[in-house]
């Protein structure tokens, strides 16, 4: 397979169990080597007080984006440190998406950029997120299951 099969073939693999992306209604938009994008609509049990999308939902969103760009290899990778900033508000009912970037990726560690736009395309969070490769495969190998 080359890069770009084995980016949608781990994107697969993970989604199939993926129940808290699915749960929210993440859409998964692309993968390839090192990048990912999803997107989530902002439903009414995801506002906070002030009507707006709960901050959590927008991190859990980048986040998700953030895994589908490290595991994009066929190594089984988890996030060590991530970090984010909520530049303006996601609004109900409005599309969210999440773009998610490799900066660097150098031995068992990698940095990726998230961004989060609304529908205009306008900036609604920034997230950097440190992952680390762990044993293991993302892709089942023959005998069945993922290789350890």
């Amino acid at each position: 397979m080359n890069p770009q099969e084995v980016a949608r073939a781990c994107a697969e693999a993970m989604w199939a169990e993926d129940r808290a992306s699915q749960g929210l209604g993440m859409r998964l938009g692309h993968v390839g080597p090192g990048e990912a994008v999803l997107s989530m609509r902002v439903r009414d049990d995801m506002t906070n007080g002030h009507g707006s999308c709960h901050g959590g939902f927008i991190f859990a969103l980048a986040d998700s984006a953030f895994a589908f760009a490290c595991n994009a290899y066929d190594q089984r990778t988890v996030a060590q440190h991530c970090a984010v900033t909520f530049l303006r508000p996601g609004r109900r009912g409005e599309v969210l998406t999440a773009r998610a970037l490799e900066r660097v990726r150098e031995g068992r560690s990698g940095i990726y950029d998230v961004t989060v736009t609304d529908a205009e395309g306008r900036v609604v969070a920034e997230f950097r997120g440190h992952s680390r490769t762990v044993p293991g495969t993302v892709l089942a190998r023959e005998g069945g299951g993922p290789a350890e």
